[in-house]
C-alpha cells in the first residue's frame, strides 16, 4: 500500500483550495478539526452505564 507523500498533500490542498476558495477554507479547516476531536472524546471516553458485576448506586425499587 503506497503511502500519501508531500506532492499529493499539496495536490489534494489545491484542489481543496479551488473548490471550497480561500475565505471559507479556514472554517473549513476548524470544522473539520473540531468533528476529529469530538469523534476522538467520544471514543475514548469511558461507558457511563454499569458492566455486568459492578453494583448499581441505587438499591432496586420494590413492588408490592
Amino acid at each position: 500500500m503506497p503511502s500519501i507523500g508531500p506532492m499529493e498533500l499539496i495536490v489534494v490542498l489545491v484542489i481543496a483550495l479551488l473548490v471550497v476558495g480561500p475565505r471559507k477554507l479556514p472554517a473549513l479547516g476548524r470544522s473539520l478539526g473540531a468533528g476529529m476531536r469530538e469523534f476522538k472524546d467520544g471514543v475514548t471516553r469511558s461507558d457511563p452505564r454499569p458492566t455486568l458485576g459492578e453494583p448499581d448506586d441505587e438499591p432496586p425499587a420494590t413492588t408490592r
